[in-house]
This record gives C-alpha cells, sequence and structure tokens, in this order.
C-alpha cells in the first residue's frame, strides 16, 4: 500500500478534517491553559472511528495501517490541531502497540493467559473508555533504555516493583500504563513490560509537569514502591521488552516525524495568509521579493520532508529494515519544522509572539520534537552507524 490517495483516504482526510472543526477548534485554546484534554474526547474520537485507526479490528480497532495513522495526523494537525493534541489524544499509540505485538490476533471474550490483555487494556482504550501511558524514561536515564532502573523482584505469580519514571505522557489521566522494568540487575538490560494499574498500592503519580510547549497535553512523573503487578500482566515472555521497545521505535519515530512535517506545512499555510492579508508601507507583505522567497523556501522544505517521510513510511510497511532511514526521515521532518515554525512566527511580527496566534503555540509545541522519541544526536548515531561509521 502507498500513501497515494484513493476514496478510503480521502474519506478519512475529511473524517479527520471535520472532527478537528467540531470537535477541537472551539475549545483547544480552553484545554491549552487547562493541560489537557477531556477523558470525552477519547470517547468521541473513537465513536467515529479516528482512535482505532492503524489497530486490527481483531483487537477493537478500526482497521488500516501506519499510512492510515500518518494521514490522520497530518490532517488533524494541518486542520489547526496540534502536535500537542496529538500527544494527548493518541497516546495509545505508545502504549498498545507492544500488548497488540505480544497478544495479536489470538485475543477473543474471555481469553486466558497473555491474551486477557487485549480484553482488559486494549478493546476499552480504543473505545475512549481507558486511557493509556508508557513509561520507559526515568530521571537519571534519558535516552539511555538499556540502562533502565526500576526493577520487578519476581515473587511467585506477582512482580514487586520499585523505582521511578518521568516525562511521561498522559500519566495524569492514564488508567494503566505499560512500564519498563528491569527484571534482573537493575541496569542489566535484561528488560520486560508490566500493565501497571494507577491505584495499585504502592504506585503514585506525582506532581503534573509544566512544560514549554504540548500544554494540553498532561505530563507526569511516575513512583513505584513495592508495588505487586500480576505476572499475567507481563507483555511478552520475560526479558524481551528491550526488543519490544525497539521494535516499537520506528512507528513512534515516523509519527513524531509526521507532527513536525505537518506543523510545517500548516504554518506555511498560515504565514502565507498572514502575509496576503497584511500590509505595511502601504502594500502586501507578500508583495516583496525577501517575503515571497522565505515562504517559497519555507514550503519547500516542508513538502521536501513529507515526501521523505512518506517514502520511509511505505517501506516500514512493506517489511524493509530500514532503522537508518527513520532516523533520517526524523531529522530531516524536524529540522524543517524548526525553520520553519521560527520563519512563521517572524513573519508574523509581534502578533505571532501572543498567545493567540496559533503560529505560537506551533512555535512552542516543536520544540519538543527533536527530543521524543530519540533526540536528534541519538538519531546522528544511528545514522552514522548505518553508515560504517
Amino acid at each position: 500500500m502507498t500513501m497515494v490517495d484513493n476514496p478510503e483516504r480521502r474519506q478519512l482526510r475529511e473524517l479527520a478534517r471535520s472532527f478537528v472543526t467540531r470537535e477541537v477548534l472551539p475549545h483547544l485554546d480552553d484545554w491549552e491553559r487547562a493541560g489537557e484534554v477531556p477523558r470525552s474526547l477519547h470517547e468521541t474520537a473513537a465513536k467515529i472511528g479516528l482512535l482505532g485507526i492503524g489497530f486490527p479490528e481483531s483487537v477493537g480497532g478500526s482497521g488500516g495501517d501506519l499510512l492510515d495513522s500518518i494521514l490522520v495526523t497530518e490532517e488533524i494537525i494541518r486542520s489547526g490541531g496540534s502536535s500537542g493534541l496529538i500527544a494527548a489524544l493518541f497516546t495509545h499509540g505508545i502504549a498498545l502497540p507492544h500488548i497488540v505485538a505480544a497478544c495479536g490476533d489470538k485475543a477473543g471474550p474471555g481469553a486466558a493467559g497473555p491474551q486477557h490483555l487485549i480484553e482488559r487494556y486494549v478493546r476499552p482504550t480504543l473505545a475512549g473508555t481507558m486511557i493509556g501511558a508508557l513509561a520507559i524514561t526515568e530521571p537519571d536515564g534519558g535516552s539511555d533504555v538499556a540502562g533502565i532502573r526500576t526493577f520487578a523482584r519476581r515473587d511467585g505469580d506477582h512482580y514487586v516493583v520499585n523505582g521511578s519514571k518521568t516525562y511521561i505522557t498522559s500519566g495524569i489521566r492514564a488508567d494503566f500504563v505499560t512500564t519498563a522494568v528491569c527484571t534482573e540487575l537493575p541496569g542489566s538490560g535484561a528488560l520486560s513490560l508490566l500493565v501497571i494499574d494507577k491505584g495499585t498500592p504502592g504506585f503514585t503519580v506525582g506532581r503534573r509537569l509544566e512544560k514549554l510547549g504540548w500544554h494540553c497535553s498532561d505530563t507526569a512523573e511516575l513512583s513505584f514502591v513495592d508495588v505487586r503487578v500480576p505476572v499475567a500482566n507481563r507483555v511478552g515472555p520475560e526479558d524481551t521488552g528491550f526488543l519490544a521497545i525497539m521494535q516499537q521505535f520506528a512507528t513512534e519515530r515516523l509519527s513524531l516525524a509526521t507532527q513536525a512535517y505537518a506543523t510545517a506545512q500548516r504554518c506555511v499555510e498560515l504565514a502565507t495568509r498572514w502575509c496576503r492579508d497584511r500590509s505595511t508601507f502601504g502594500r502586501p507583505l507578500a508583495s516583496r521579493q525577501l517575503v515571497r522567497h522565505r515562504l517559497a523556501e519555507m514550503h519547500t522544505r516542508a513538502e521536501a520532508a513529507r515526501a521523505y517521510v512518506h517514502d520511509v513510511a511505505e517501506r516500514v510497511v512493506a517489511g524493509e529494515p530500514v532503522v537508518t532511514e527513520v532516523a533520517m526521515a526524523k531529522n530531516v521532518a524536524v529540522a524543517a519544522c524548526d525553520f520553519v515554525v521560527d520563519a512563521a512566527l517572524q513573519l508574523h511580527g509581534g502578533f505571532g509572539y501572543l498567545r493567540d496566534a496559533e503560529v505560537e503555540r506551533h512555535y512552542r509545541d516543536a520544540r519538543i520534537l527533536g527530543i521524543g522519541g530519540g533526540t536528534t544526536e541519538i538519531m546522528n548515531e544511528i545514522i552514522a552507524k548505518g553508515m560504517g561509521l
């Protein structure tokens, strides 16, 4: 399958566009100030089939693949949404894939064993009645996944978990957290994934973290003190967590790349409209060669990034081993976004610096895209390794 539009894709674009127009734009500023989106938004998105895009119908999803998920993300942002909204509403895009991959189509009503995770967590989340989060990053770990120190000691049919996590997207609102833990000596790299319910004794959701951007996406610190988690809540076999995390990084990184180029495209549109409507010294801004050339460069960078991300995404869906290309796609899109949001705000002048300006939100939100899912520097390490360096 390719990114070429067909009737189904056009309908999906229209669905995403109308969702933003009806359900998001009248409220987004309020959600930014509240620091979160309402749970009801998840249910609304689920009812119209948006929340489950990219997940198979056999686990409660709406079908489609990575390319369809990219399309939805792109259209939501280009219709006036934001990458912060994507992070808040589609956190399940990083919380659920490990569970689905481990349990797959084998799950059914009343299933026992590992497949019960589909019934207990995946289906309700895709129906919008639960919210999930992914907890990997630790206060002293950053991008060092192999160095995770949150420790899970086996005690009969439970694990006893001790440790902490930070920068957890949707950590305040989440009903459960897919958590990376070390199942041997802390820092040994022998990782497993456990699904931990909010409210489990010893599991504490800490303070809401105040951020530069992504204001409508709640972020939290998590603490685990002698938290007893059933072995049945382990995702896949023990000590396979590192591989499971690595296998899902391509999707997460391409999602962030999509958010980056879509934000750039939206800012090109906003800046172009502003420069056509705004006049200085008796002439529209767009009539000045310097401004036209700047808009042309912004447009070129945004469209080039979009084309490359789409190409790499198609290769991922085709099953090609493109780890290096995924890293390059993320960095290319982030670089384009950084340039465009800065130029767009500059073209807006003083108005661009106000909270009333949509471009101001994109400027703030864009800064995280080169950090989340692996920093630009980590991506460069992956690229260098792919070059044989």
